[in-house]
Order: structure tokens, then sequence, then C-alpha cells
């Protein structure tokens, strides 16, 4: 996941490990050899059009806004689409409201015809205050479940890590993020919420207590869902 960062001096771009403290108690009851943290990229602000979301502080919500309707200005005035003027009219209103176009309600044809806008606030956005970006990792947390993701983990004698997807994403579509064999050969998942796995004690105890479940293919998956993928290996 590509995270654009916004006139935050005090976040470098590059590569980071969020660490995630549903990982660490995962980790201490199965006592996996490895703990791996999910990665994210940040990139500075120019290049956005390559971001899954945006973060920013509350205080740059007017820069966004204004830049979004630079554009739809410039645009209204060299289009000579009726159609198009109309729907550029829309996103402005939309802006003028203080409002994002990412959360706006639009339809999905006027989604796809705005696509190559460029506009910056079409992508999800986080904004925080100062005060929260002194613990990265829980603002940069918020700012995935914000955009539309969840986190699912895994946990074995070898590893325990933590995994990315889109909010509404199978079972099925989860095991693909894992390793396309498993996704091929697909069986079930033995799912146990992170809160019983925790409160059960680890995975043996939450099977005791009757805590795991098998779920298909069509399962949508649950943020912190403890998961196993049983999969034909053939």
């Amino acid at each position: 996941m590509k995270i654009s960062v916004f006139s935050l001096s005090e976040l470098s771009p590059g590569k980071v490990n969020v660490k995630d403290s549903r990982l660490d108690q995962l980790h201490a009851l199965t006592k996996s050899k490895k703990k791996t943290y999910l990665q994210v990229e940040l990139v500075e602000e120019g290049a956005f059009a390559d971001a899954d979301a945006i973060i920013a502080l509350e205080e740059n919500r007017q820069d966004l806004i204004l830049k979004d309707l630079e554009f739809l200005e410039t645009r209204l005035g060299r289009t000579a689409d009726e159609g198009e003027k109309n729907l550029l009219l829309k996103l402005q209103g939309i802006l003028e409201k203080e409002n994002f176009i990412f959360n706006a309600g639009l339809s999905e044809e006027e989604k796809h015809k705005i696509s190559g806008y460029g506009l910056i606030t079409n992508k999800p956005v986080v904004l925080a205050k100062r005060e929260e970006l002194e613990n990265q990792d829980a603002f940069v947390n918020r700012a995935i479940l914000e955009s539309g993701y969840i986190i699912f983990l895994t946990g074995g004698e070898r590893e325990a890590r933590a995994w990315l997807i889109k909010k509404g994403a199978t079972a099925w579509e989860a095991a693909g993020q894992v390793h396309s064999d498993i996704q091929r050969g697909f069986i079930r998942a033995e799912i146990i919420s992170f809160n019983d796995f925790i409160a059960a004690g680890g995975e043996t105890q939450a099977k005791q207590a009757g805590k795991l479940r098998l779920e298909q293919k069509d399962y949508i998956m649950q943020d912190a869902d403890v998961v196993n993928f049983r999969f034909n290996k053939g």
C-alpha cells in the first residue's frame, strides 16, 4: 500500500513497518520464530497519483480542496461538453462545501468519468492532529482502516504476520495475498476472531472453546481475523 504524505515533514518518505499490538499479542501466544509487521510505503505528495490514500494535517484541509478547485475551474473553462460541465459543477459544489470527493457518494459512472482527472481528494484522505504524529504507528493504522482496508493475521510455528486486504474482500481473495498456490487450491478458511483468540489463550484453547469457524471462499473477512487456510497442494 502506498500512502501520499501531504505537507508532513514529520513523516519521511520510504517503506515503513507498521507496528501493531495485535500482532505482538498473537506472536507472544504462538511463539512463532518470526514476526512480520505490515509494511506500507510513504511517498511524497508529488507522487500522489500512484498512492492508495493521502494523509495530511487537519490544518491543510483547505489546501487540498483549493488544489482541486483550481483544476476544476481550469477544466470548466476548456470543456464544451455539456455533460462534463455539469459533472464539474457538481464536483465544484462538493468542494465548496468543504467536503472531499472520495466520500461524496458519486455514482460508479461518475467515478469512472473523473478517474483520469487526477483530483487529490478523489482518493481517501485521512486527516490528523499534529499531536497524533507522535505515535506514527497508531496514526498509520488508523489511516489504513479509514482508507477502506483491513488487516488479517496468520500465526504458526514459523511466522506470525499481518496482511493487508481491502474491506469487503473474501477469504478466497485473502488467501491470494498469502500465496497464489493457496488461493488456487483453496478448501476452506479456519477463522478465529482476534478477541476470541486472545481471550482463550491461543489456537488450541480457542478450538476447545468452540470459537473456530470453518468458512468458505465467499466469507467476508473482518479486521484482525486470525486465519489458517486449508488448501490442496497438488
